[in-house]
């Protein structure tokens, strides 16, 4: 996607610090279209708000900002099945150990990324993970195991919340 300009080698930077909202979601309709994919007015909104939020969001944070904005509010299961097919058009990522949501900034470059995620201030930063993930192939390969899937969350204080 042309929204962001830098590496996403060996470099840490913030998940929302990527280009202006309206050209994220541009890209994110290409991208759709050049899958065939259908991102629908609901999917649209729900990555909107992951987009605009200025941390990682929750499923039900989303929920009611929909609620608090439509005329015609969303039920959960409908914008728990858009959050899937965000994340299956890799346009989104799922922090599993606090359950929220934040924007991919490379969707559909085949990286891997571990996140730094403040546990004060729940500022998350992606970084590439390429290497690590490399090791742990290896490290699978070696008892003939298959990986599907593959998340490093780092739970820690960031600069600003260690000062």
């Amino acid at each position: 996607m042309a929204s962001c300009t830098h590496s996403h080698d060996n470099s840490v930077h913030g998940v929302h610090d990527h280009g202006d909202l309206t050209t994220r979601l541009e890209d994110a309709e290409n991208l759709c279209a050049a899958q065939n994919a259908r991102l629908t007015p609901l999917r649209k909104e729900v990555l909107h708000l992951i987009l605009k939020a200025t941390g990682p969001i929750g499923a039900y944070d989303i929920l009611a900002q929909i609620k608090n904005t439509s005329d015609k509010p969303a039920a959960p299961p409908t914008v728990y099945r858009s959050l899937d097919f965000l994340l299956d058009m890799g346009l989104i990522h799922r922090l599993s150990s606090i359950n929220a949501f934040i924007p991919c900034c490379h969707p559909r470059e085949g990286h891997q990324a571990a996140f730094l995620i403040c546990s004060s201030c729940k500022s998350v930063k992606e970084a590439s993970a390429d290497n690590v993930l490399n090791q742990l192939s290896t490290l699978a390969a070696s008892d003939d195991f298959n990986i599907h899937h593959t998340t490093i969350e780092i739970s820690g204080k960031c600069q600003q919340c260690s000062q």
